[in-house]
Parts: C-alpha cells; sequence; structure tokens
C-alpha cells in the first residue's frame, strides 16, 4: 500500500497524527497531487492539538494548484478546507467571503448553512471595524507551489575515447530528450476486463519523474511538461465507475503511459469509459467528513430506549410515535365497585384486534375535535403520508410540504 492509501486509511480512522506524516511522505514523492494537500488540510485540522496555520497553508496550495489545472470539484474542495482554516483562526470577514465562493460553484454544498449559521453568530457581536470582520482574500491566493525537481545531478568526466569509440560516436543521431509527440498528436485508446479498466495514452518521451499523476476513486488525471514550456494535462472526471485507486497503477514508458484500473465491482462491464453524470461528494458534512465517517454514524448502535423517528410538523421535534402507542393502547386496569360491571365507552375493545399503531391513530381520531380531525387529514394527503399534525392552527395557514425521512428523497409519481 503506497504512503497516499496509508493516509486516506488513517484519516477514515480518525488516526489524524499518522494520516499527516503518511500524506507528507506521498506529498515528497508526488509535489503537485492537490489531492493530497486537500487530506493533510483536514487532518491538521483535525489533529490535537490542531494545526491551523498548517491547515491554510495546504488548502490555498491545494486551490492554487486545482485552478491551475481547472478541476472544477478539486477548487470547491480546496476552498472550503481554507474557508474552515481561515474560520479557525478568528478571520471570520475572510471565511465568510470563501464560503461564499464555494457557494457561487455549489450551491448545494451541504455544509454550508451550518458554516452561515457559526459565522452569523460570531460577526454579531463584532463591530463593523473589527479587523476580525473584515474581508481581505483573494478568490486564488498568490501562493508558491511546489515544482517537480529534476535530481539527475550533471556530471563533468575526462576519458580517453578509443578511435573505435569516437566512429561510432559519430554515426549515432543525437538522443532526444522530452515529449518527441506533439501536444495534437497525442492520442488514448482503452479496454476492459472484468477485473480491470485498461487506459493507454500515446505519448513518446513522457518524462517519469516531471509527471504528475493522480489516480481517485472516479478520476484520473496526469499531467506533464512539453518541450514548448506548456503542460499537457489529460483527465477523465469522472470515470463511468468506481475503482480502487489504492489498487490501480499506473506505468510511464518509452511509447506511452499506461493505466490500469481495479474495479470495484468485478463482472460488471462500462458502457463507456466517462459518464455523463457528476459524482455528487456524498462525503462532506461540517468538517468535511468522508464516506465513512457517515457510515460509522449511521450504523452506530442506539441506546435500546430510543425509538425510532417519524417526520412531524412538530416544533418541539420527532416523537416516539411507538412508544406513545404502545401506552395508550394498553388497557388500564379498572377498579370495579360493587355492583358494576364495567364503565369504559367501548373504544378499546372497538380496536382491540387492530395493529397497535394504527389502533392509536384510530382511537386519536376518533376521540378529536374537528379542528384536530382537519389537522390530521390535510396535514396526511398534502405531505403524501409523511407528516401528521393535530395543530390546525399550524397546518391551516398553508400547504403541508413532503417531509422524507433522512437519507431519501421525495419523487413525484
Amino acid at each position: 500500500m503506497d504512503q497516499a492509501a496509508k493516509g486516506s486509511t488513517a484519516l477514515n480512522s480518525k488516526d489524524f497524527s499518522a494520516a499527516v506524516t503518511h500524506y507528507t511522505d506521498a506529498i515528497a514523492v508526488n509535489p503537485q497531487a492537490v489531492d493530497y494537500y486537500i487530506k493533510r488540510s483536514t487532518a491538521y485540522t483535525r489533529v490535537s492539538p490542531p494545526d491551523h496555520t498548517a491547515a491554510l497553508s495546504d488548502a490555498e496550495i491545494a486551490l492554487t494548484l486545482a485552478a491551475k489545472r481547472g478541476k472544477r470539484e478539486l477548487i470547491i474542495q480546496a476552498q472550503l478546507r481554507r474557508a474552515i482554516a481561515l474560520f479557525s483562526h478568528e478571520r471570520y470577514g475572510d471565511a465568510r467571503q470563501c464560503f461564499e465562493w464555494v457557494k457561487q460553484m455549489d450551491e448545494k454544498e451541504k455544509s454550508l448553512k451550518i458554516w452561515e449559521m457559526k459565522l452569523d453568530n460570531k460577526l454579531k457581536d463584532l463591530g463593523e471595524n473589527d479587523e476580525k470582520a473584515k474581508a481581505t482574500v483573494k478568490q486564488y491566493p498568490d501562493v508558491e507551489v511546489p515544482i517537480v525537481k529534476d535530481d539527475k545531478k550533471s556530471t563533468t568526466t575526462t576519458t580517453v575515447e578509443s578511435a573505435e569509440s569516437r566512429s561510432n560516436s559519430t554515426q549515432q543521431p543525437p538522443r532526444l530528450e522530452g515529449v518527441q509527440t506533439p501536444a495534437n498528436k497525442i492520442r488514448h485508446e482503452w479496454y476492459q476486463t472484468n477485473d480491470n479498466v485498461v487506459i493507454s495514452l500515446f505519448a513518446k518521451g513522457v518524462p517519469k519523474d516531471k509527471a504528475t499523476i493522480e489516480i481517485q476513486n472516479r478520476s484520473l488525471a496526469i499531467s506533464f511538461p512539453l518541450p514548448t514550456g506548456s503542460d499537457f494535462d489529460f483527465s477523465l472526471d469522472p470515470l463511468h465507475g468506481q475503482i480502487d485507486a489504492a489498487a490501480s497503477i499506473a506505468k510511464v514508458m518509452s511509447a506511452k503511459v499506461e493505466f490500469t484500473l481495479k474495479k470495484t465491482s468485478p463482472g460488471k462491464m462500462w458502457p463507456k469509459l466517462e459518464s455523463d453524470t457528476p459524482v455528487i461528494d456524498a462525503d462532506k458534512g461540517e468538517n468535511g467528513d468522508t464516506c465513512e465517517d457517515v457510515k460509522r454514524a449511521v450504523l452506530a448502535d442506539r441506546p435500546a430506549n430510543s425509538g425510532p423517528s417519524y417526520p412531524t410538523s412538530s416544533k418541539s421535534g420527532p416523537k416516539n410515535w411507538d412508544k406513545v402507542a404502545d401506552d395508550l393502547t394498553k388497557k388500564p386496569k379498572k377498579e370495579k365497585k360493587d355492583g358494576e360491571e364495567g364503565g369504559d365507552d367501548g373504544l378499546e375493545e372497538d380496536y382491540e384486534g387492530a395493529d397497535p399503531v394504527n389502533g392509536f391513530f384510530q382511537q386519536l381520531y376518533a376521540r378529536a375535535d374537528l379542528d384536530t380531525k382537519r389537522a390530521m387529514m390535510k396535514s396526511y394527503q398534502e405531505s403524501n403520508g409523511t407528516a401528521l399534525s393535530t395543530n390546525w392552527a399550524e397546518v391551516g395557514k398553508g400547504k403541508v410540504e413532503t417531509q422524507p425521512p433522512d437519507g431519501m428523497e421525495a419523487k413525484p409519481w
């Protein structure tokens, strides 16, 4: 497992110190990998004690590199990490401006509302002329980005050549260095097996030590310098299917660069190489939490006394209707007086054979006044069965919107 994969594993398992170490080693090998700086910035923010200065530095380097390559998704992630780091530095005006740039590029970013509330709480106590409230940042910072250095050392040696060697040297053509294929002639082809997708980028003379390669779960990118002084950038984002980035490899050969991408769903054939549907990053919480963080939170064991939570329009929060139904549908023990055989109004007997929850709502409706019944009918019908309210004063104000459970999406039929 390479250092980047180890860093990702450490970050997902909340071993932030190890994540910083592994991503630092990965950056030493590939100093222009945008994702490495974003992930290390996240680790710096969460390590104990946090290093907000290092987190801000990594976020700004990542933003500069992402902007240079025109990678929209990476620009959004880097700007978000930058805003969080500025907030931690108590530069609230600058943080608000960065969050606004994130919103302009992705208004559906889920963590924005949370950060806007935090900023409002901080800024409301500051005066207009307070330095913390001022916005002085540029959308793209002026920072120096690391470059890939050529470690080859030139040495000068004096040798005595034989006549034969001099003759051979004059007959050999001079060796060409760098990419020999014109940029407009560079092409790619691909094929697939049950387990892998193999992509070949045909370009002669790609320098191994100057090529920057990034392989992620749904994207692939490579950048290398051309003899003209410009960079050649090639990317596939998003790929048609999910791949295992840690198990995927890239080989720089004399006439081509070959990528072998490991499918996460063996046997599933891709109809094409790229997807037309953009990838929605579901890993973003308040602090850029990953999908693994969300899974752990969802799958964590709940306390034994915590019941399911149903959609509600109540301002006091959701209720455990199962518990309420159980309590209300239990028959109370009656104390019979002498000569008295029963005093119930007969409702419990009417619903005794029904499902406990349905029986409870039937009894609730049967005993309700006219306004309560109207509220129940209106809220249930207009919300498509996702909400039930007994408060006519609230329901009567307008249409009750559909409120699907968390993690689900309401769709028209």
